[in-house]
């Protein structure tokens, strides 16, 4: 870059910083008025400034600012390779579709298995076995880690189960100690999915580094965020391939976005019924897709994940804090525990109505947003309810009394780094009114 051009991209830079100020800075919460969020992007000028430098690169497809992020990212989680999609459901999708892959011989996920999981999920945890023929079995969670009961592992289990698909609660580690013993006991896959839960750790060593795969996603509302994205990692460095083939269309070259050639070969390859010097660049050896993210993206995650650990303090400071409030109203509230040997990285507060408390999650929920406190209930609830499972076959383990529950009695509010002190106490005092009236 000519002198001239570095000039004018530090004076750029300096004006990205200005407007920052300008628009964003300095909002001040109103109790009453402003709305106290369950989640929502955090940023400040940096994250626009890398935006903007990433724009004048001209490079819009991933590149610098995403080999960056992913490597970061990896030290972060301390696993082998993380690599970025465009969201947290495709992540899922690429973690899943990777142990189809024919390379892992009888162990492959095929159509007619059955994987272990619970309803109370989000769609995509589990939508893409579903969507391949695989056989869910739902097992009931526990209450207050609102996490698998691990007791009844082995009931669900039968010839034909071959994974573990299962999501971190709001940030909070299942039994990894349990669960992993038994998938090596029974020669399962697990797939961590962490899109609530970057961060948090069991047994001093962070979610997703447990399993075969693990997922995260980038959507405003989670840990961080690049507007859309998510991720993709794994220790096992066997099935790093495997995974980037399926997210780049599904081709066989393993050539980086603008290179070619990294194989050396890439006019000697003969795969398939094609003939001997096909362009490796355009053999493709899955049914695969594009879920690529752009530098942009990956700028704007970079400057975020700078931020992360002060991100997943405010988490659990502002987790602490509820949970110290709220602890009065215990005999009609049932309030969050963390998992045994876990340290979450919160996504959420998470409280059960009590049957005898007075008030319905309903009529609690609806008084709280007319105080301008946002609430929200655990994502599908029980998803066997879902209109879209209809028609979808599972098997249910054991019985599902808590999972029933949560459907009916369950609602969490935010603990997101936006949140601050100020915003606690007028929730406490939200919740005392409202209650007090009862």
């Amino acid at each position: 870059m000519t002198e001239k051009g570095e000039e004018l991209k530090a004076q750029i830079k300096s004006l990205v910083g200005e407007y920052y100020q300008e628009v964003f800075a300095n909002k001040q919460f109103s109790p009453g008025v402003n709305n106290v969020p369950v989640s929502g992007k955090v940023f400040d000028h940096v994250e626009l400034q890398y935006l903007v430098e990433s724009s004048l690169d001209g490079w819009f497809t991933t590149g610098r600012f995403n080999d960056q992020f992913e490597r970061e990212l990896a030290q972060f989680i301390q696993v082998r390779k993380a690599m970025t999609v465009n969201s947290g459901s495709s992540a899922n999708l690429v973690a899943f579709a990777t142990l189809t892959a024919d390379e892992l011989g009888d162990r492959k996920l095929k159509p007619g298995d059955e994987f272990i999981s619970v309803a109370v999920s989000f769609p995509t945890t589990i939508n893409p076995a579903v969507s391949y023929g695989l056989k869910p079995v739902f097992v009931d969670v526990e209450i207050p880690t609102y996490n698998i009961d691990v007791t009844k592992l082995e009931e669900a289990l039968s010839p034909r189960t071959k994974a573990i698909i299962l999501a971190h609660t709001l940030g909070n580690p299942y039994n990894l100690a349990v669960i992993t013993e038994f998938a090596a006991k029974h020669n399962l896959w697990l797939i961590e999915d962490c899109c609530d839960a970057l961060g948090a750790t069991y047994q001093d060593k962070h979610v997703g580094a447990f399993g075969d795969l693990a997922t995260l996603s980038f959507y405003p509302a989670h840990h961080i965020t690049m507007g859309e994205g998510g991720a993709v990692y794994t220790k096992n460095i066997r099935l790093v391939k495997i995974m980037e083939s399926f997210r780049d269309w599904g081709r066989d070259c393993f050539c980086k976005s603008g290179k070619d050639n990294t194989c050396g070969r890439r006019f000697e390859w003969q795969l398939g019924d094609l003939p001997f010097g096909y362009d490796h660049k355009y053999i493709y050896s899955r049914l695969g897709y594009n879920l690529k993210i752009t530098d942009m993206q990956a700028a704007l995650g970079l400057a975020q994940l700078q931020k992360l650990p002060s991100f997943i303090e405010s988490r659990r400071h502002n987790f602490n804090r509820l949970k110290q409030g709220l602890k009065q109203f215990e005999d009609r509230l049932i309030l969050p525990e963390a998992t045994p040997d876990s340290d979450p990285s919160w996504f959420g507060f998470l409280i059960t109505i009590r049957k005898d408390a007075g008030i319905s999650r309903n009529d609690l929920i609806d008084q709280l947003n007319m105080a301008k406190i946002d609430a929200r209930l655990l994502f599908a609830g029980d998803i066997r309810k879902q209109p879209y499972f209809k028609n979808i076959d599972y098997r249910c383990s054991g019985e599902m009394t808590n999972t029933e529950t949560v459907l009916l009695d369950t609602f969490w509010i935010g603990v997101t780094p936006s949140i601050d002190d100020r915003m606690i106490d007028y929730v406490i005092d939200i919740f005392g009114e409202i209650l007090n009236r009862y």
